[in-house]
């Protein structure tokens, strides 16, 4: 299923992302050289409504035509098919950003490809890695990392202060790269932001030009940190909308401007109707149910029932049922993990 190369495919640079399948027939690592040879590797389109990173690389690719990347630079063009669609992942697809190596799914074809990009920049001595994502909701640009460690700090910070640490969900791209190098995931907005494709490409670039990556502990006044201590998903059989009053779970309009805002206990984010129980599958980072601790039913209003901080709300009713609501946090010292 991986296509492997050595030079850029002819009219990559020109293309847009709905004919890359066309273009490239399938999942793609290109390996291109540059003055340090060990690799920077970047991943883009794991999800294939997600574009600012192929068009942030694409747009630095453009500037170096001719000139030596500072940097030898191997990138992975992920679900293409899906980005012919405008699709975060085809229905009868894997999600390509939760099957890389300490996945959950059973060994699959797309499990096998993602072990052997992974043994391709293990052998290629990787210096670092980015997985370039997009929100569907409203949020700040951060940067994510699954290791509490200097260098991936520096890392992660030098994209945003805003940096998030996770452990769950499993399978991801960082968390498979963490293993081998400083690895970070940097989320950019909105697919339709330029502003993403530029700050995602300086980004890159300035990653490129590292010499290394320091061991030095990051000032806790440079970086604002958060914990992901909960995931929230609607269970499949418990309908939901955001106007629909005949759903189960009637969700607040606007949900997604809570997202990186400090929620007080009590705060309402939707209403149950017709007297239902509430259903949410809410889990905490070791995989255990944890929907007591922070959710409600009041008057048939869902309400919060301690403090947290909301990322990647959405109100893409598709993505919610692909993937969740969206995460909780708390925030988080350096020193204190």
């Amino acid at each position: 299923m991986l296509n492997e190369l050595e030079t850029l495919p002819e009219g990559l640079l020109e293309a847009e992302v709905a004919e890359l399948e066309a273009l490239l027939g399938g999942p793609t690592l290109i390996h291109l050289q540059g003055r340090r040879s060990e690799p920077l590797f970047v991943t883009v389109l794991a999800h294939g409504n997600e574009d600012t990173g192929f068009y942030a690389v694409q747009a630095l690719l453009r500037d170096y035509r001719e000139r030596e990347l500072p940097r030898s630079l191997s990138l992975l063009i992920g679900n293409v098919a899906a980005a012919r669609q405008g699709l975060r992942r085809l229905d009868d697809q894997l999600d390509y950003n939760r099957i890389w190596p300490g996945t959950e799914h059973a060994d699959a074809p797309e499990v096998r490809m993602m072990r052997r990009v992974v043994d391709t920049m293990r052998e290629r001595q990787v210096f670092a890695s980015i997985d370039v994502h997009n929100n569907s909701g409203i949020n700040p640009h951060y940067a994510c990392m699954n290791r509490i460690d200097n260098q991936f700090l520096h890392l992660a910070s030098l994209f945003s202060r805003t940096v998030v640490y996770f452990i769950r969900p499993l399978g991801v791209q960082s968390m498979a790269m963490s293993h081998l190098c400083p690895a970070v995931t940097i989320e950019c907005g909105k697919s339709s932001h330029q502003y993403g494709v530029e700050h995602a490409r300086d980004y890159i670039e300035a990653c490129l030009k590292q010499n290394e990556l320091s061991q030095e502990p990051v000032p806790s006044h440079d970086v604002d940190l958060y914990h992901t201590v909960a995931t929230v998903k609607i269970p499949d059989h418990v309908s939901f909308g955001f106007s629909d009053d005949s759903a189960d779970l009637r969700l607040i309009d606007g949900i997604d401007h809570l997202n990186f805002r400090e929620l007080p206990a009590g705060t309402q984010l939707g209403w149950l109707q017709g007297g239902h129980s509430l259903q949410l599958d809410v889990r905490d980072e070791n995989g255990k149910p944890v929907q007591d601790r922070y959710f409600a039913i009041n008057k048939s209003a869902l309400v919060t029932t301690r403090p947290f901080m909301p990322s990647m709300f959405t109100l893409d009713e598709r993505i919610i049922r692909q993937d969740c609501l969206g995460y909780l946090m708390e925030r988080l010292l350096p020193e204190s993990v």
